[in-house]
Order: C-alpha cells, then structure tokens, then sequence
C-alpha cells in the first residue's frame, strides 16, 4: 500500500511538539484540508449572515419565530433518531479541557459524560490544540497514566465501563486556526478539532462500544446546523463508517438560536442527541444582539440574572418541552462551584445552591446537567437520581403544560433587579484575571471559588460595554462612565499586585488583560467576540 501523498496544509509559525507527528499525520491533516475546501466557504457565506441579522436586530429590536420554517414546527411527525446506548443516560456530565490530568479526572469523575473541551474552557494555543487530541487518543488507547511533576501524584483510568462517555466540543465557527493554513488561508478552528479528533477516532470509539459524539457551541441559526449535518455526511462517507453514526447535542447558548430550536433539531435529526441550555453565553448574546434596544433590554449584575428570572425560565421551559417533542435529550446548565479546601461554611451555602438549582432542572424535566467539578457529581446525581430513579432519562415528559410566546424569550425588563456598583467591580476584577489566565494558555479558571471560561469573561465586557453605553447610574449615585471603568481597573490591578506580589505580578500577562479588557469594554465598535482580539495576542 503506498503512502498517503503529503498534506497540502502548511504548519505555520508553530514550534514542533512531543509525539505532534502522531496527531498531524498526512492522512488526517488531507482529510481536514478536505473539509477546508468543501465547507468554509459556506462557513463564510453563514458568519457574513451573522452580521445582517445582528443589523436587522439594531433597526426592529425584536426577534420572532421564522414564518419560513412553521411548518416544520407544525408537523408532529419526526423525530430525532435514537440516542445510542452510551448516550442515552446522562444525568450528569461534567465539563473541562483536555490536559492530560482533566482528561483522567474527568473520565474517572462518576459523571455519565465527560464535555472534553476545545473551545471556551481551553485556550487555542497550539500545544492545547494538539497535545489535548493527543491525551484524547491516549485516553482511549489507555496509555495516559502519568505523574504529576509537582506533586509527584499519579493519575490512571479506572476500567472502561466506569468511564464517562466523552462528548468533545469544538471551536465556534468564527474562530480560525492561524497555525494550519492552505494557500495562506487559515483552516476555521471547528473544522481542525472536528476533523482531526473524528479522523483519529471515529472507528477506534465503535470498537470500544462509543462513537465520535460533540457538543456544537455558539450556534445561531438552523442553517449554521445544516451545515455541520452536511460535515457529518461527508466525514462518514469519508472514512468508511455508517451514517448517523456521529451524534451531536447543540448549545442553545445565543438568542437567535432560542427562536430556532426546533429547526436545529430538524436540521441534525439523523445526528442530533439533544440541546443544552448554558447560561453566561447566552446573556452574552442578548447584550450584544440587543445593544442598541434602549433601557429595556439592560441586563442587571450577571449574578443576579438566574435562571428564575422570567425570560430564563421561558427559554429553558421552551428548550425541555422542544427536545421532548421531537425525542431529544434537553440537557441543563452549569454548577460552576469550585469546593474550598479551608472553608466549609462556604461549601456548605454552595452545595444547598448547586441542590436547589439541580433539584429545579430535574423536576422541570431535564434529562441531565452539568458541572464543573468532580466534587459536584455526587450532588447533581442525586438532584437526578431521585426524579429518574432507574430510567435514563425523561424524554416521556412532553411540557405540553409549556407555553411560550416570542416576546417572553426577551422580556428583559421583567427583572426587578438593577445594575449595581458592585457589579461593576466584580465584572472588572474577573473580566482582567480569566483574560491574563487565558493569554497565558489556560482557558478554564478558578476566581471567586467558580470555575469561569471564556463566556464569564464575553458577559462581564459586555456587560460594562452595556452600562456605559446606557449611561447607568448606580445605587451610589456614579455613572458608568468609561473614566469610571478605567479607574475601577486601575484599583482592580493594583490589588491584585498586593495580592500576589510585585514578583509574581511581574511574570504574569496582567497589564495586558487589563488593557485587553478596557478595549473591548471602553470600544465604541462593539467586538463581536472578546477571543478574536484575544487570540492575536496568543502565545
């Protein structure tokens, strides 16, 4: 058999990695050029009708359910195919990036699901880019034990049928990965994590009883949906395995998606498994979507937008009643807790609100939720377990008692809750440590005793963006200003200086956060995403 001919993708400005020959082989790196030449010119056709819609949005300030596709909505008949067996129980799943120590933690945590993370919890460096499809084909050939340096603790997998199921997740469409070019143009990240992760593994997973499984992250239309369907298509064909065999959970995480959920079911439903509700990104879409909308569409301090709040509930409701309709899972959103090690009061309080949240999306007819840390599981499987008992799920529980208008999904103004000083700070001072995190490679950080990724850091900019352009006035009588947010940082800085010391401060990368977050806040031309700047500062 002759060798497979030499990739036409340049590796471009990336220092040689441990064992990157046994991820980048010519086969796998023609087959995602191959994909490059098929699919992103749509992929560019769909980002461009990104931008009209958002333009549509500024001029109307409303959205609506597409008259063009009720009758998908009105036909009763379909379904989304059956969820295979290694997917159709899970209760809990728990979320992270695919390091070699997440990546066993995570498959040893309990949690029926393991979210294996390329996109807001990993930093696209190229060492993660690559070594985290590296610690994947490792997990699955069961020759990723290793030794901590640090600590010198040792990490093995347990056996295979107490794993979690792994469900990766690639980058959203408008990222590019500048490394992997073809005739100078970058590959767009979702293609080279897909790819590569589907080409390595797709029939390594069916021989272990699993299948190549994703989480499709920052969708906003049914057509963006057609197009990864037609990426499944093609990528069987390719490698020789059934149709249908790939399984893909959509994030409902932006607004205009929220109007076509049932459309994105429709879209996928030879490959869709379910949708999933996420929160932070989410209320990052309706800022940015709706910036222009006036007093009524001004969100209040993140912490205090939960999911109770009316136009919360109308989406989540919308999305269960939506997934069972059409025999989906409808998976729940994150308990980003992160258990101190010294204080147990503070675990304590916690723990009765990762309960309380998790009790309320059982009995509200989610199939399953998400945490973000191990230590979590236990309490999210009992929130499930006492709803579902020995049933995998609750797809049977229709919500026909659901009954949501397109007004209600942006009814923002049902908050009593208002912008706060506090608020203020708190978006600065977690806005200005996940950036610095991030710029050094770590997408997935512990601030404030939360687990926060890139979605923390897109809804506290905007947020700032928001108040300031609204001209805010907060309980202590100051108004958002743009002197007022950089005097805010200038503080937020300056303690995190005392906090560390000059010489930890020093190796660090926090003036530039600082100024990378006062730009994308402070900008008039609102940044469609805070990673795009950011990943041109990327090591």
């Amino acid at each position: 058999m002759s060798a497979p001919a030499p990739s036409p993708l340049a590796i471009v400005d990336a220092e040689p990695l441990p064992r990157q020959d046994e991820v980048l082989t010519d086969a796998a790196l023609a087959f995602v050029a191959e994909l490059h030449r098929q699919f992103t010119p749509r992929r560019d056709e769909l980002l461009a009708r990104r931008g009209e819609r958002r333009a549509e949005i500024a001029r109307t300030s409303t959205l609506d359910f597409l008259p063009e596709t009720a009758a998908i909505r009105a036909d009763d008949s379909w379904k989304v195919a059956p969820a295979p067996a290694a997917l159709n129980d899970r209760r809990v799943e728990i979320t992270g990036p695919t390091d070699r120590k997440m990546t066993i933690n995570a498959l040893n945590s309990g949690a029926k699901v393991w979210l294996a993370d390329f996109e807001d919890a990993s930093a696209p460096t190229w060492e993660n880019v690559v070594l985290g499809q590296l610690n994947l084909i490792d997990a699955y050939t069961r020759s990723i034990d290793f030794t901590d340096p640090k600590s010198g603790k040792s990490y093995a997998l347990r056996p295979a049928d107490e794993l979690a199921t792994v469900v990766t997740r690639p980058r959203g469409w408008h990222l590019n990965e500048r490394h992997l070019q073809l005739d100078g143009t970058p590959v767009p990240g979702a293609l080279v994590d897909f790819g590569l992760y589907f080409f390595h593994n797709a029939q390594r997973l069916i021989d272990l009883g699993k299948g190549p499984y994703f989480y499709l992250p920052k969708t906003e239309s049914h057509l963006e949906a057609r197009l990864w369907n037609d990426i499944f298509v093609f990528a069987q064909d390719y490698v020789g395995i059934p149709q249908g065999t790939v399984r893909a959970t959509v994030l409902i995480e932006t607004i205009t998606a929220a109007y076509e959920m049932e459309e994105i079911l429709y879209e996928l439903r030879d490959h869709a498994s379910g949708l999933n509700a996420g929160r932070w990104d989410y209320l990052f879409s309706i800022v940015k979507n709706f910036r222009d909308g006036g007093s009524k569409f001004i969100l209040p301090d993140r912490n205090a937008v939960t999911m109770t709040a009316p136009f919360m509930r109308a989406y989540t409701e919308l999305l269960v009643r939506t997934c069972h309709k059409r025999g989906a899972h409808a998976i729940g959103g994150m308990a980003a807790f992160i258990p101190s090690r010294r204080d147990a009061e503070v675990n304590k309080v916690a723990f009765e609100k990762v309960k309380a949240d998790k009790d309320r999306e059982a009995n509200d007819g989610f199939d399953g939720s998400w945490v973000a840390h191990p230590d979590l599981v236990p309490i999210a499987m009992a929130s499930f377990d006492a709803v579902l008992g020995e049933r995998p799920n609750q797809k049977e529980r229709l919500r026909e008692d659901v009954a949501v208008a397109a007004g209600d999904l942006i009814a923002i103004d049902t908050l009593d809750a208002k912008p706060t000083y506090e608020g203020l700070r708190n978006a600065v001072a977690v806005g200005i440590r996940y950036i610095e995190a991030w710029l050094r490679g770590m997408g997935a950080v512990a601030i404030f005793n939360l687990m926060e990724d890139a979605a923390t850091a897109e809804i506290s900019r905007s947020q700032i963006w928001q108040w300031i352009n609204a001209d805010v006035v907060f309980e202590n009588g100051k108004h958002a200003t743009a002197e007022l947010a950089r005097e805010v940082a200038a503080e937020e800085l300056a303690a995190i200086r005392a906090e560390i010391g000059d010489e930890a401060f020093a190796a660090g990368k926090w003036h530039q956060a600082h100024d990378l977050l006062l730009q994308v806040s402070l900008d008039q031309d609102y940044a469609d995403f805070l990673t795009l700047p950011a990943y041109e500062q990327l090591g």
